[in-house]
């Protein structure tokens, strides 16, 4: 067997283990996807909001938080950056109409969102502290879907599911789809104790823990992966709770989404860089959590070698047969166009296509909002699993070679 067909087979066998994991996980819980606990008492909390530059979104940000359910919700802090925008008197509107609402300043701009979440930290008091992105818009319920996880005291976050608002086009609407199948596939890992990441626009901590962890890693493009991971290696559980929705505002041109991808591909390997001794070491976090994760980008990149290699092998025989066909005056055919046998191979990564389109139809099912069976056209799933997923592994080996020059930019700008 040729090391070609090996790496192939490797590929494919560990392509088939993740997803029978989330197969089995999903036949084995799927009564409890949707599951909201109800708390055992109230939680006071304090929500905690960055703001950089955010005079577009911050107003229906904070309205959103003030119009939450929860009556334990007690105050909701608006950190501001020193934004150079109208955001500060924007904010300063709401802190004379409502004592809930704090406005505090950075003595100098931090440069990313871990900073301005950690100085808003020093004045939280509650039990609970969350934070949410300054465009982010969480559902009026989403809170109170939340603190009923916190009834177990070895439960350190909880995360909500995001969904994206705004501006429609073919991006927007393949990211409006891998928002969903993400969701679905955290609270899968949920079940396994191994969600790696409590997202940017409504994630909730216990403060103890929080304080335990020294808040977020300001030197990490992604704090929020880093936190989760921290959390994870202190022993404490992390939990998502679908039902409970926040909505944010995706980039919906292709230059700024890649910048944010950048972003979370160098964070996540700042993150792995630094729990490397974690790395196939007891707990979830180096068992399951880090090998998920690397697992994933070997995944990607050999995906996109085996189908450059043979889109460039078809190519070739192409070019070469068509070549002598015309020096020869004689047309000529491939032994492969003679059969209708499909390879092994082929029948392998066929398969996997198929497995993996009726994983996310079903994650679609379980994340619609109202409409369609699945919330989307055919016509969107298929440019998402078909050519929106292969803009990944080129990205992610761009990634690589930022993170190996030192790229620490923050934003999508």
């Amino acid at each position: 067997m040729d090391p070609l067909t090996v790496l192939y087979l490797t590929y494919t066998f560990i392509s088939f283990y993740f997803l029978m994991i989330y197969i089995l996980v999903y036949a084995q819980n799927k009564s409890e996807i949707m599951e909201v606990i109800e708390p055992d008492k109230e939680r006071s909390l304090s929500i905690i909001i960055p703001c950089f530059n955010a005079e577009e979104n911050i107003r229906k940000t904070i309205q959103a938080q003030l119009d939450s359910d929860y009556p334990g919700l007690k105050k909701i802090i608006v950190v501001d950056d020193c934004s150079t925008d109208n955001s500060a008197s924007i904010i300063k509107k709401f802190t004379k109409r409502y004592k809930q609402v704090l406005y505090v300043k950075t003595p100098k701009n931090t440069g990313n969102a871990a900073g301005a979440k950690n100085y808003g930290s020093k004045f939280v008091k509650t039990e609970l502290i969350g934070f949410s992105d300054d465009d982010s818009i969480p559902q009026k319920t989403a809170i109170s879907k939340m603190v009923g996880f916190f009834n177990d005291a070895k439960v350190g976050a909880v995360t909500s599911r995001v969904l994206i608002t705004g501006k429609k086009n073919f991006l927007t609407e393949s990211q409006a789809i891998e928002y969903k199948i993400i969701a679905f596939t955290r609270k899968l890992l949920g079940f396994l104790e191994s969600i790696y990441v409590t997202n940017g626009p409504l994630s909730i901590y216990r403060k103890t823990a929080f304080d335990e962890v020294n808040g977020f890693d300001e030197k990490n493009l992604t704090e929020d992966i880093e936190i989760t991971w921290h959390f994870v290696a202190k022993g404490w559980k992390v939990q998502m709770a679908i039902p409970a929705i926040a909505y944010t505002h995706p980039p919906s041109k292709v230059k700024a989404w890649f910048k944010q991808r950048i972003r979370w591909n160098v964070g996540g390997l700042q993150t792995v860089a630094k729990y490397r001794k974690q790395f196939l070491n007891t707990g979830m976090l180096g068992l399951f959590i880090m090998p998920f994760f690397i697992f994933s980008w070997f995944l990607g990149i050999t995906g996109l070698f085996f189908l450059s290699y043979r889109f460039s092998q078809y190519l070739i025989m192409k070019y070469l047969v068509t070549k002598y066909s015309i020096i020869a005056d004689v047309p000529l055919i491939t032994a492969k166009e003679l059969t209708l046998n499909p390879s092994i191979l082929f029948f392998f990564g066929m398969l996997l296509f198929a497995l993996g389109l009726i994983y996310t139809v079903v994650g679609l099912v379980y994340s619609k909002e109202e409409g369609r069976f699945t919330g989307h056209k055919i016509r969107d799933i298929f440019i998402y699993s078909i050519f929106y997923l292969l803009m990944y592994p080129p990205l992610l080996i761009w990634s690589f070679y930022k993170y190996l020059r030192g790229y620490n930019k923050w934003g999508t700008k």
